[in-house]
Formats: structure tokens, sequence, C-alpha cells
């Protein structure tokens, strides 16, 4: 999630059909982007740690609303690095049963068809994925 018009379908799809997912376990990931390590030198580990933190947040809270708001419990959860390969990792360490996600994020102009993450995730992930558009 992104806080992007496709995260937001997304939430839609989720919201509107979450009976259909019976009785499913939500979990709504961010990546935040890793800050450069020579950063995080100049300004310390609990520094970063807490830009993270900050960071997600501002995210997930509303997203956690929303959800709340149509009876969808959520664990909300991020992630540092890069958006793709974390959701994957994120998805087969916890052994998810269905990756949901937009068709886009914020730079959708990137990849007409297909966000450029979104393409990476089907890519990458041995979990089966739905995008929504």
């Amino acid at each position: 999630m992104d806080g992007s018009e496709y995260s937001r379908r997304m939430l839609d799809y989720i919201t509107s059909h979450s009976k259909s997912f019976g009785e499913s376990t939500f979990t709504a990931a961010y990546t935040v982007p890793q800050v450069s390590l020579r950063a995080i030198a100049l300004v310390g580990v609990d520094a970063a740690r807490d830009y993270y933190a900050e960071e997600a947040e501002v995210v997930l809270e509303p997203i956690r609303q929303l959800l709340a708001s149509h009876g969808v419990q959520a664990e909300c959860v991020y992630r540092v690095g890069q958006p793709a390969s974390e959701i994957a990792a994120l998805a087969e360490g916890e052994n998810f049963d269905l990756v949901v996600m937009g068709s886009h994020g914020h730079n959708a102009l990137k990849n007409l068809v297909l966000g450029s993450v979104a393409t990476q995730v089907l890519a990458a992930c041995k979990v089966p994925v739905l995008i929504v558009r």
C-alpha cells in the first residue's frame, strides 16, 4: 500500500468483498524506502528507525481506520527496502494465501499497463497475486 488511487481502489475491493475471503486474516503492508547508509551514519540508527516508523504510520493509520470502519480487522506492518522484494518476502515468509495489490502506485505513468512494483511482485512472488485496477 502506498496511499495511491490504485491502493484506494484495492481497499474498496477488499472492503466490498471481505465476506468472499471467509475467515481470513488481513495484513496491510507498506514499504518505506531505505535512506542511504551515509545518512543513517549521520543521524544515528535510532533516528532512522523513528523516521521509518513515522513515515509508515502516515500511510498505515488511514488504512487501519478505513478497514476498521468496514469491520475488517487487519494487522498493519511496514518493511524498509525495495517494495517488490519486501512484499514477496513478507507474503512467502508469513505463508500468505493471496497478495492483493493495486495495479499502479504513485508512479503510474512509468508503466502504463501495469505498475513496475506490481510487475516485479508478479515475477518474484510464489504466492498468488490479485491485481486490482
